[in-house]
């Protein structure tokens, strides 16, 4: 029976791609037509000069910092979270995971006001911040707060479907045997959702560095302080095109090295 559904599955392929096979090379096009337009207008020879400005360093150096201490926020707390989603059972479970992943879905420029009225001088927990000399809105603190609130739903996606999948029995051995339960945790939970956990952190990372809205909301565009990669682009879209293809450029070449790191290590498709 399973032969003869094969049979006749292989049959309608050829029919079924000439059905398929337009509309997907349509969309591949709309996809990559965008990139292949902005390697074609990057000034190639002026690239280096571009790329040498102060201001332009500057940003970059900003957003590789921002960007990297938003991934160690979200892992701190966020393979926690995940760990609550996947292993505890308590009312309002599916609620929590509705919030954590609301960010995913919510405008960043949204985001951005959230965080404003609830960490800005005067929001909900603003003036208890500042009572203790912390102030986050236009600040590089701020810049790390924005992106660590719209990068940390992507790792604790990933690390909770990790979990969610891992088999418990080697958890449950290693307590047999007499391991505390941050031992567990640290010795066997770990090590066995390391990947994904690495995976978590290198799709934060990208999105905290491609940060754009909830950043200039909450933080503003500050050159030095706040104005990272993302914002130099829009700046200099406005004022010097050349230089914002040539920023823009390397914001992809960084897209693309996770990209492939993602695709090689952690994100290949299983084998038919």
């Amino acid at each position: 029976m399973s032969e003869g559904v094969a049979t006749r599955t292989l049959r309608r392929a050829p029919r079924l791609a000439t059905l398929l096979v337009p509309p997907a090379a349509l969309a591949l096009l709309f996809l990559v037509l965008p990139l292949v337009g902005l390697l074609v207008r990057a000034p190639w020879r002026d690239l280096w000069p571009l790329l040498s400005e102060p201001s332009v360093r500057q940003a970059l150096r900003l957003s590789l910092l921002c960007a990297s201490l938003a991934t160690a926020l979200s892992l701190v707390l966020g393979v926690p979270l995940a760990w609550v989603l996947a292993r505890l059972r308590f009312p309002g479970r599916r609620l929590l995971r509705a919030l954590v992943l609301l960010p995913l879905v919510l405008p960043p420029v949204v985001g951005g006001v959230g965080l404003l009225y609830a960490l800005g001088r005067h929001g909900v927990l603003g003036g208890a911040l500042e009572s203790v000399g912390v102030t986050l809105p236009f600040t590089t603190a701020g810049v790390v707060v924005a992106e660590a609130f719209v990068a940390m739903p992507f790792l604790v996606v990933t690390v909770e479907g990790a979990l969610a999948a891992s088999d418990e029995r080697f958890e449950e051995a290693a307590a047999t045997l007499g391991a505390t339960g941050w031992t567990t945790f640290w010795r066997v939970t770990l090590p066995l959702i390391g990947p994904s956990v690495t995976a978590g952190a290198v799709l934060s990372f990208a999105r905290a560095l491609g940060e754009f809205g909830a950043t200039i909301t909450f933080a503003g565009n500050l050159p030095g302080t706040t104005q990272t990669m993302p914002l130099a682009v829009y700046i200099a879209l406005e004022t010097d095109p050349r230089a914002a293809v040539a920023l823009a450029l390397v914001l992809l070449a960084v897209s693309v090295a996770i990209l492939l790191a993602l695709r090689e290590r952690y994100v290949r498709p299983s084998p038919r």
